[in-house]
């Protein structure tokens, strides 16, 4: 609680990336309205992910553009010059986010606790919220609420989409059967799973009466591993990589089944839309990052990899420690096919 300030009227929100991590800040904006509905709320966001939340209700953005250098600063200095808010809420600890929340003005700055406040943080910041015992990221963010009076609850979303994007959905992908979502590309390449597993799940998928939605962004990674899957699969996928927006893909996400995906941004888009999410896991601890309400589901060989290569189990660990290497191939087709099974 932040005392006299537990009910701020205006509250700037520093978070710029990544497509995951803001989809779980909505979350907790969502439960600050509900508590707060007269607050005037200010989001500092990314290019990128400005694309996905654009038009989300109450809420005013504030693009910072990372690509653009010094210049982006100063811009983002410019936009704020003579503004001032009760509370900023400095919800990204790398480097670049703190010296961005310098330009930002407000009485109270409220950052992670000190064990969370890396790349010094907590210099940027005049409190911080209550330590956790091993959150995940999204509990994590709950807390910046928690720290200005929210009694927060089970979390909800209500994303900025509709008919406009539910309509391509119909008009792209058939409705003759139901589908299932291969999300297949990570940020990073040692996540993605190899193409001959995808392959083989999407063929599995097949044999059971649904069809195969391959989904990602444009990049040349992402398309690569779209066309091997194809080349690898026995049967005909539909490959919408690179065809969708953030917010078309959003309505992809919300008439699926399930989707597959490994530790990316559509997985934690399909629970904000309350699809079901086998992630798989072998670098990160899906305790942590998994997709929320589903962490149940994962397919994770985590636990195995950070024992191997610490000599003990992630519990005895620092909360967080990746695993390195070239990991995804413990990860087998039955291992998958059991959860889907499982779920559908």
């Amino acid at each position: 609680m932040l005392g006299q300030l537990s009910k701020p009227k205006s509250l700037c929100i520093l978070r710029l990336s990544a497509i995951g991590d803001v989809c779980h800040a909505v979350a907790m904006v969502q439960q600050i309205q509900k508590q707060y509905p007269e607050i005037d709320i200010t989001w500092v966001i990314g290019k990128v992910e400005h694309m996905l939340l654009k038009d989300l209700p109450g809420v005013e953005f504030v693009i910072f553009d990372k690509s653009n250098g010094l210049q982006g600063f100063k811009d983002l200095r410019a936009t704020m010059k003579g503004r001032k808010f009760d509370v900023l809420l400095h919800m990204q600890v790398a480097l670049r986010a703190s010296i961005a929340s310098l330009c930002i003005s407000a009485k109270v700055r409220v950052g992670f606790d000190k064990s969370r406040a890396k790349e010094g943080q907590w210099l940027f910041t005049n409190r911080q919220i209550a330590p956790q015992n091993e959150p995940h990221v999204l509990d994590g963010f709950m807390g910046f609420a928690k720290a200005i009076g929210v009694a927060t609850s089970t979390p909800s979303w209500l994303m900025p989409f509709g008919e406009s994007e539910r309509n391509w959905e119909k008009e792209n992908i058939p409705q003759d059967k139901f589908y299932v979502v291969i999300s297949a590309a990570a940020s990073k390449a040692e996540r993605n799973w190899h193409p001959q597993g995808y392959a083989q799940v999407a063929d599995y998928l097949i044999e059971q009466g649904y069809q195969v939605v391959l989904c990602g962004g444009p990049t040349e990674l992402e398309r690569n591993l779209a066309a091997a899957i194809e080349n690898n699969a026995n049967s005909k996928l539909l490959n919408l990589v690179g065809e969708t927006n953030l917010k078309q893909l959003l309505a992809v996400l919300e008439s699926a089944k399930l989707v597959i995906a490994p530790d990316t941004g559509p997985a934690h888009m399909a629970v904000t839309v309350n699809t079901p999410v086998i992630g798989l896991y072998a670098h990160s601890n899906p305790k942590r990052t998994g997709p929320y309400p589903y962490q149940n589901h994962a397919v994770s060989v985590y636990e195995k990899c950070i024992s191997e290569q610490q000599g003990k189990p992630s519990n005895e660990l620092p909360w967080g420690m990746r695993a390195k290497g070239e990991l995804m191939s413990h990860i087998t087709f039955d291992m998958v096919k059991a959860k889907i099974t499982e779920i559908l």
